[in-house]
């Protein structure tokens, strides 16, 4: 999924961290919550302003960015 146009980065808002489409509502803020046990209809419920195309956006985001990670271990 191309989440080039739902995730947006903006240094004056949120210190900066990966929003859904300019909105203050990060993408770790909805990682949170799906870690926390809420589902998409609890989220899109209680945040009426997100799409579920937006915690798709965000999970991919996520998984990318994991996909990107290295490990350096110290000798």
């Amino acid at each position: 999924m191309d989440q080039s146009n739902r995730i947006t980065v903006e240094p004056g808002k949120r210190s900066g961290q990966p929003s859904i489409r300019g909105l203050r509502t990060t993408v770790a803020d909805v990682l949170g919550w799906l870690a926390d046990g809420q589902s998409h209809a609890q989220i899109l419920e209680d945040f009426p302003e997100l799409e579920e195309a937006d915690i798709m956006a965000c999970l991919a985001y996520a998984a990318s960015r994991e996909g990107h990670t290295r490990v350096v271990l110290a000798q």
